[in-house]
């Protein structure tokens, strides 16, 4: 395909996907059960962080944990005291919760996520953002095991979980889907969610030729999104994703 064709297909792809028919079958589904801001960016960002694996175990899991955090996050975090909560999610286990959970104590009880996030100047890139936001959030005592659970750009990972997390909360909502309850990040800044389906489609499109999922394939794919749409190149992640999820392609 030349680009206009690509950007033709991959619009197309990216309108068919993007709607509130796709929220039943994705963990973005949790926080979709809530209204108050801080509830939402809560339960988005635990869904994110054990957003890997089989996506029904995923929101099987994400339930119990709302449930564990009697369906009001904020409210939860604000009132924590260290405890056995007896969760686990693959490698995600009672003691990363606990962790979790005195982190996001402490930054709300001084801040809020979006803050965190967005707490440097104006020059910063999303990688910037990121990288503070994980010396922000593991600046508590914690055990080495948790830092696993925040990926690290500056260690080349592609941050597939915090970018999916980043357009969740930056993305418009006027499709139903994404929340666009952050204001102090535009969709033009944010970053794919790359992992190995996403990663997989985008090399047979042609618009990745690095063979390893990393923050360095993570930029070369986003040069060639945001030829396709320099304002919302993100929205591509719904025809990368909905191609291999949805058309076992």
């Amino acid at each position: 395909m030349n680009f206009e064709e690509l950007k033709e297909f991959l619009d197309f792809k990216a309108e068919l996907y993007e709607n509130s028919d796709f929220i039943s079958s994705d963990p973005i589904q949790i926080p979709h059960s809530f209204s108050k801001k801080e509830d939402i960016e809560i339960s988005a960002f635990l869904m994110a962080t054990i957003a890997w694996g089989n996506r029904q175990m995923i929101i099987k899991n994400g339930k119990k944990l709302m449930q564990l955090m009697e369906h009001a996050p904020h409210q939860f975090v604000l009132d924590y005291t260290p405890r056995d909560l007896e969760f686990v999610h693959r490698t995600f286990n009672a003691v990363d919760l606990d962790f979790f959970l005195r982190a996001l104590q402490h930054i709300y009880k001084n801040s809020d996520l979006e803050q965190t996030f967005t707490r440097q100047q104006p020059s910063d890139t999303i990688k910037d953002r990121i990288v503070h936001f994980r010396t922000t959030f593991l600046d508590l005592p914690h055990e080495k095991r948790s830092e696993k659970h925040l990926s690290n750009p500056l260690k080349n990972a592609a941050c597939k979980r915090i970018n999916m997390y980043l357009r969740w909360m930056v993305r418009p909502s006027q499709k139903g889907v994404d929340f666009g309850i952050w204001k102090s990040i535009t969709p033009a800044e944010l970053y794919l969610p790359l992992d190995v389906h996403t990663s997989r489609h985008a090399r047979n499109l042609g618009l990745l030729t690095r063979k390893q999922d990393d923050w360095k394939a993570l930029e070369e794919v986003m040069l060639h999104l945001r030829k396709l749409d320099a304002n919302d190149p993100v929205k591509y992640d719904f025809a990368l994703f909905g191609i291999g999820a949805f058309e076992q392609l």
